[in-house]
């Protein structure tokens, strides 16, 4: 361009161009297995070698949640979702790294074998940190082990301070405790601490018996000698026959207390002992306790109380009778003590029915008396028991006939003739200085009076010269004598009574009639 004055020229900008770009690295599998493996390590080291800073931090993101999972150390191990989850993104990231370092140009260390070796040592790292957490979880898992034996310990030691039926259930929850840790984790500290553990279980269930208690032993020390059989799989060794000792000495020794007290348990505690325990010492010392047993109530038969020395003695020889003997050899003993304990039961029916009759336990002493008449035909107490038996029968209704205890004496020198004017056939008891009984005939011609009859002048029983009375003469000493007058066979009439006071020179006459009352009476 031409001209005056200024000219303007044109001038062009140009933009460089951009550099071209670096050709891709040829293909190398070291490097391609280098990053592979350097990721392999969790940390994303393979990334790093290849710039890929992004996927190297995810690497660290995943790893640092697998430790938020895994740590601390649990019995129980890292969650099986977890472990599958980061091998196969550990498996990912090593197959992408592979691909990615095929070809890219790596900044450190630059030759592959170098980065291939940096690998293999950087995966001694997780190598090692598994080994560590295994040595942790083992170690959780002895803790966790040490924890459920001191649960046992505390199950233990809580029921041992109750009563053994309230703390039968804790003992039994820290038996499957024991039994679990030395079965199921042999090796374990905890499971080479249950032999002492089971040591002390021991004591404690049978502390009654260490401290004399022998009665309150017996549950505790039966239920011992059941633990072999709940812990089949652990060896309990000297622990298994712990019991028995205890339990067969507790089974006499409480049997003996309970027997001296007059407690009819003794022969539970006997019997169990010579059951379990035939051959034992304890079993021996069976027969000469009951044998002092039926001595001692044999002599409180002439005591304050004959009447319960006869019942204790007839349930000695009952208990007795039906002990096991045979097998503890001591069969002939026990029944020597039931032969001794029936007799002397037997004779001691006597003396008890002389203490009622003293008592004036009248029906009672009568009850009595003719039980042992009926059992004992030879006793040579038998003909005054029949005595007292009838003078006990009198004294029911009049009781001043039962001041004095009957003998045996016969006969007198007072003749006393007794007539019968009623339809009935009747028993005429008497007592005094001669006790008796003898039984008249029914009047067969005799009839029952009214009771008005009885009441108008001049009545006279047995006043009738033409009628034959039945009638008996008996001869009795001076002094009083109560007569009683009953129907025989007649459980619905009253019977009639009469005091007599006889005294000598006279002859006496007594008649039985039956009157109409609201029943019949003598």
């Amino acid at each position: 361009m031409s001209g005056d004055g200024y000219g303007v020229h044109d001038h062009e900008f140009l933009i460089p161009p951009m550099p071209p770009a670096p050709p891709p690295a040829p293909a190398d599998g070291a490097r391609a297995v280098a990053v592979a493996v350097l990721n392999l390590g969790g940390l994303g080291l393979g990334y790093a070698l290849v710039r890929r800073w992004g996927l190297m931090l995810l690497c660290w993101i995943a790893t640092a949640a697998l430790l938020l999972v895994a740590l601390p150390a649990d019995p129980d191990g890292v969650p099986v979702f977890a472990l599958v989850g980061y091998a196969v993104f550990l498996a990912a990231v090593a197959a992408h790294g592979a691909r990615v370092g095929l070809r890219a140009r790596p900044t450190w260390p630059r030759p592959a074998p170098l980065a291939l070796a940096l690998g293999l040592m950087l995966l001694a790292v997780p190598a090692g940190g598994v080994v560590l957490y295994d040595d942790a979880r083992d170690e959780a898992v002895q803790q966790m082990l040490l924890d459920r034996l001191e649960r046992a310990d505390r199950l233990v030691a809580r029921s041992g301070r109750q009563a053994f039926s309230a703390g039968k259930d804790g003992y039994r929850e820290a038996l499957d405790l024991y039994e679990n840790l030395s079965a199921d984790h042999p090796g374990s500290r905890a499971a080479d601490r249950v032999p002492a553990r089971m040591t002390t279980f021991y004591s404690t269930v049978g502390a009654a018996y260490a401290q004399g208690d022998h009665c309150e032993a017996i549950e505790p020390l039966t239920y011992l000698r059941t633990v072999p059989k709940s812990m089949p799989r652990t060896d309990l060794g000297e622990l298994t026959d712990w019991p028995d000792d205890r339990l067969a000495t507790s089974l006499y020794e409480c049997g003996a207390q309970s027997l001296a007290g007059g407690d009819s348990g003794w022969a539970s505690h006997f019997d169990d002992l010579l059951t379990t325990f035939p051959e034992s010492e304890q079993a021996a010392k069976v027969e000469p306790a009951v044998g002092a047993a039926v001595t001692r109530a044999g002599k409180d038969l002439h005591g304050d109380d004959p009447c319960a020395a006869v019942e204790r003695l007839r349930g000695l020889g009952s208990r007795i009778e039906s002990l096991p003997g045979e097998e503890a050899g001591i069969a002939d003993g026990l029944a020597e003590s039931v032969r001794l304990a029936t007799a002397n039961a037997g004779s001691g029916t006597y003396l008890c029915g002389v203490d009622q009759y003293q008592d004036g336990d009248f029906e009672a002493a009568r009850t009595t008396m003719n039980e042992f008449v009926e059992a004992n035909k030879n006793a040579k107490n038998r003909a005054r028991a029949q005595k007292i038996a009838i003078a006990a029968e009198i004294a029911q209704t009049v009781p001043a006939a039962g001041e004095r205890l009957p003998t045996t004496r016969t006969g007198g020198s007072i003749s006393v003739t007794v007539q019968n004017d009623s339809p009935d056939e009747i028993t005429v008891l008497y007592t005094g200085p001669v006790t008796g009984s003898f039984t008249l005939k029914a009047c067969g011609s005799c009839e029952t009076y009214s009771l008005s009859s009885t009441l108008s002048p001049g009545f006279e029983p047995c006043g009738d010269s033409g009628r034959n009375y039945p009638q008996r003469t008996i001869s009795l000493p001076p002094g009083t004598t109560y007569f009683l007058h009953k129907p025989k066979n007649d459980g619905l009439s009253s019977p009639a009574s009469d005091t007599a006071k006889l005294s000598s020179g006279y002859l006496y006459t007594e008649c039985a009639y039956a009157t109409q009352t609201l029943g019949t009476g003598f």
